[in-house]
């Protein structure tokens, strides 16, 4: 257990603390007074002030954090704008997060976000830089009789050059980009002789398990990979290569979490390998033992999530925070504080059930649920 909960308590100390730091720089940047800087919440383990009188501080709940700006009455920056007027005095009022320009706020609301797939490309850069990347291309060397990649047309010796638009650099994208697809069909763009052709597989999803041997829903298609030649092609990258393949990585993990997410909107999706932080810590430990390359691999893909997921339009979340600037500019002046209050309710809502929901597909997946 404890083999478990260290990794997952480091992976959320870091990208919490990254994200919870964007919206700092922000503010302290547009000169907005800060009171709290907290990893996790409820009841403080231990902290320190500093000079500016930021209080820096562990909490005992390690599943998110916060930054409290000056003059606000709660964590998620919300305040009687009326009222504040009267509270405060000239020299005060300069470092009020509700009085600052719109522009920016909604730049420090948005610094969170942006912290987190900024950290997953220092990552990413690193990785490409220092240890280097796989670009071996993909041979099939075996299709599987009467499986959808032989009634789809695939053929052995045929060079995986795409899938679904994605171009296949490596012999790895191919897994990848097959567990990431939402469609029905899968779209194969193969290298035969000297030919290139386009051919739709409609997979096949079977109960199998990962690297990990943690359940899943898993898509398949029936073939055997291999490496073109024989020949493994794996190098280390120059800055500009290494910040365009991180940049990449980072759009591709965004766009197809959001088609996921949409996915499970329209109810394609499988709502069943969606997880919470149980099964984030179970991954974490898990992940942890195969070092530290595939640790710091899953904090950037985390760290992409977490920024993700933030934005989306949620009261509460600083997506819901950037919907409300948004009705502010589009009106001319600030939402009233009840209906405020009663976005901030429903996200209240909408986050529990979330969690709820989440929590569930991870007792199943200990089984303590059946």
């Amino acid at each position: 257990m404890l083999s478990y909960i260290l990794p997952f308590l480091f992976l959320i100390l870091v990208v919490v603390f990254i994200h919870e730091y964007g919206h700092y720089y922000f503010a302290r940047k547009y000169g907005v007074g800060v009171t709290d800087f907290s990893i996790g919440f409820g009841k403080e383990i231990f902290g320190w002030n500093d000079k500016s009188g930021t209080r820096w501080k562990i909490c005992w709940i390690p599943l998110g954090g916060y930054v409290k700006f000056f003059g606000d009455r709660n964590v998620f920056s919300q305040a009687d704008q009326e009222k504040i007027l009267e509270k405060y005095n000239e020299n005060d009022r300069q470092k009020l997060f509700v009085l600052k320009p719109l522009y920016q706020r909604a730049l420090i609301v948005f610094g969170g976000p942006l912290a987190n797939f900024l950290l997953a490309l220092v990552i990413f850069f690193s990785i490409y830089t220092f240890v280097g990347k796989d670009f071996t291309p993909a041979v099939i060397n075996e299709v599987q009789k009467d499986s959808p990649a032989m009634v789809g047309g695939l053929k052995q010796n045929d060079i995986i050059l795409e899938i679904d638009g994605n171009k296949v650099e490596s012999i790895m994208d191919v897994s990848k980009f097959i567990t990431m697809s939402t469609a029905d069909l899968i779209d194969f763009k193969v290298k035969r002789s000297y030919d290139e052709l386009l051919l739709k597989i409609k997979p096949k999803v079977i109960l199998s398990e990962d690297n990990l041997g943690n359940k899943i829903n898993k898509r398949i298609v029936g073939i055997k990979l291999g490496a073109y030649n024989n020949e493994i092609n794996h190098v280390k990258l120059g800055p500009a290569q290494a910040i365009y393949h991180a940049v990449n990585e980072v759009y591709y993990v965004s766009i197809s979490s959001l088609k996921y997410v949409g996915g499970m909107i329209m109810g394609k999706a499988d709502t069943s390998q969606l997880g919470g932080p149980i099964r984030i810590a179970k991954i974490s430990g898990q992940v942890a033992e195969f070092g530290i390359l595939a640790f710091i691999s899953m904090m950037a893909y985390i760290s992409i999530s977490l920024g993700l997921v933030n934005l989306f339009p949620i009261p509460m979340l600083d997506g819901g925070h950037l919907m409300l600037y948004a009705f502010e500019k589009i009106l001319g002046r600030p939402l009233s504080q009840k209906t405020q209050e009663g976005f901030f309710r429903i996200g209240l809502f909408l986050l529990l059930s979330l969690m709820f929901f989440t929590t569930f597909n991870d007792l199943k997946d200990l089984g303590l649920l059946s």
